[in-house]
């Protein structure tokens, strides 16, 4: 039984989207507009603009997720929304310091929500 006060592993399912997630961002979509991914929300301009500077100041260009993200990467019961921390991988770094924040709200049809990419 999952209990929502504790991080678990990032599930199988929703792994396949942050790696396509990713794959727009190195192709210049952070909004996800022109790479849909299913199952996740098009990234507001003001929120796309804030990941694309916080990536350029962490000074490593991103690369495409390592499969060593998922032994750090986390997603936990907050209030209201599952929170995702997703470690980034660079083209220095398997597992960065850069996390990828996403939530995901308890729906029918529910929807992956990028907030933001930064240090936490």
């Amino acid at each position: 039984m999952l209990l929502r006060d504790d991080e678990h592993e990032v599930p199988l399912g929703w792994r396949a989207r942050f790696v396509q997630i990713v794959k727009a961002f190195l192709r210049d979509d952070v909004e996800l507009s022109d790479h849909p991914v299913s199952r996740v929300e098009p990234v507001e301009l003001k929120t796309a603009e804030s990941i694309v500077n916080n990536i350029n100041a962490y000074d490593a260009p991103l690369a495409s997720l390592n499969a060593a993200t998922w032994e750090r990467s986390v997603y936990r019961w907050m209030d209201g929304y599952w929170l995702f921390l997703v470690d980034l991988t660079t083209v220095y770094e398997k597992v960065s310091d850069l996390t990828l924040h996403a939530q995901l709200r308890d729906a029918p049809e529910a929807r992956l929500e990028v907030q933001s990419v930064h240090i936490p």
